[in-house]
């Protein structure tokens, strides 16, 4: 798979073939500076390039925004479900792939489009609103009041460990149904499936159990929860595409709230100004989200599309079942339509950040509810908060998928 020659260049320096030279989208490189590969990529290729996966698995990763909004938007040219995903059907990815939570097709909206797509998304997002808009506010005060109850006293904190980290998941574990000591393991359960890795099966698998466990209890003693909402929707969902919903949002909803969450606070950390003017009710913390969504979107690479047909993008020749990466953090950044990064986007909301077209995130409302909420508690809680640090010091460590911040420490008066 990984011994072919290249072939010549292709229109836009693409390489016809993947060979020896390509590119690695994980390992230590990738982990330390994946903005610095992307540089390197668009100056090599433009704005679609070869790359290997975990595994050594050749994919395209889109880096224009304009090709990315061109892979969004048109599933019949380049579809979710990767079924059709050509290093799949002839037997080169392994069943113990650590690509496979985030890559195969599952019963779920995501890996769907078309008609299949619409019904199964239905159930999500009539579900999502219904949930967002009881009590929302109140389970988010109460179980950022409870983490905040843990340190205040010592005056000291890493928001990332002791806040962003765990906060979303205890807000979901009230509105999917589930108990709230379920909470912190099945976070770094998230996190480890999304960050890859050779226990990413083993973590998925976990999650898996504790969700059909919910589903039993729900189909016999349901609630006013997401989890009931899913099993009696009109849509009909069979138990597969419960679990598998339930799934998806436990996971994306929890790993972009709390990697969002962090980069919201580092951005009003290290800026005294707009801390003061956020406390202050000068401004609005929505601002900030979006500023963090078009410069660390909480996703940096979307998994994935697969070409349904042969044809050409960026310059490079895509073959029909070539697997496509959607390079949403390379794409915000594009000089093609964002030449200055330092100019501010506010009002912009054309960000890639919660993808785009029929796929776009249905949970950003949800997410953006618990951030907003959960900063102001924290700002309220503790006047005085600071950095602990110098803010060149803060350091953030990436997969294939994501860049998340390691640590924020803070001091504030006991």
């Amino acid at each position: 798979m990984n011994d072919q020659p290249h072939s010549a260049d292709a229109p836009g320096g693409c390489p016809v073939a993947h060979g020896p030279g390509v590119t690695r989208l994980y390992g230590p490189e990738s982990e330390t500076d994946p903005h610095a590969i992307y540089g390197q990529l668009r100056k090599q290729y433009g704005a679609v390039a070869p790359v290997l996966l975990e595994g050594d698995v050749p994919a395209w990763l889109v880096l224009g925004y304009r090709e990315n909004r061109r892979v969004l938007d048109n599933p019949l040219q380049f579809s979710r479900d990767s079924r059709i995903w050509r290093d799949w059907t002839e037997g080169r990815i392994a069943d113990t792939s650590p690509l496979i939570p985030m890559v195969a097709w599952r019963p779920d909206c995501v890996s769907q489009d078309g008609e299949p797509h619409r019904r199964l998304r239905a159930a999500v997002t009539d579900n999502l609103q219904a949930v967002t808009g009881r009590g929302i506010r109140r389970h988010v005060t109460h179980f950022a009041g409870k983490q905040i109850d843990v340190f205040a006293g010592a005056g000291r904190a890493d928001l990332v460990t002791d806040f962003a980290e765990h906060l979303p998941m205890l807000v979901l574990t009230r509105v999917m149904g589930l108990a709230e000591s379920e909470g912190r393991s099945l976070a770094e359960s998230s996190n480890r499936v999304i960050r890859g890795g050779a226990d990413a099966l083993a973590h998925n698998e976990k999650i898996m159990d504790v969700l059909g466990e919910l589903a039993a209890r729900k189909r016999a003693e349901p609630g006013s929860d997401f989890a009931t909402g899913l099993i009696e929707h009109h849509a009909g969902l069979d138990e597969d595409e419960i679990l598998s919903h339930l799934r998806l949002v436990l996971i994306t909803a929890h790993t972009m709230t709390s990697n969002l969450l962090a980069r919201v606070l580092q951005v009003i950390l290290t800026d005294v100004s707009r801390r003061s003017e956020l406390v202050s009710g000068q401004m609005d913390i929505s601002a900030v989200v979006e500023e963090v969504m078009w410069n660390t979107p909480p996703l940096a690479v979307l998994p994935g599309r697969f070409a349904t047909s042969d044809l050409e993008l960026g310059g490079c020749p895509i073959k029909e079942g070539d697997l496509l990466v959607l390079g949403l953090a390379a794409g915000n950044a594009d000089p093609q339509i964002r030449p200055d990064t330092s100019v501010s986007m506010a009002g912009n909301h054309s960000h890639l950040a919660f993808s785009a077209g029929p796929h776009e995130c249905p949970g950003q409302n949800l997410g953006q509810a618990i951030i907003e909420i959960a900063v102001n508690v924290l700002l309220h809680r503790l006047p005085g908060l600071r950095l602990a640090v110098p803010p060149d010091e803060l350091t953030s460590t990436a997969s294939t998928w994501e860049s998340r911040l390691d640590s924020l420490p803070v001091r504030f008066p006991a």
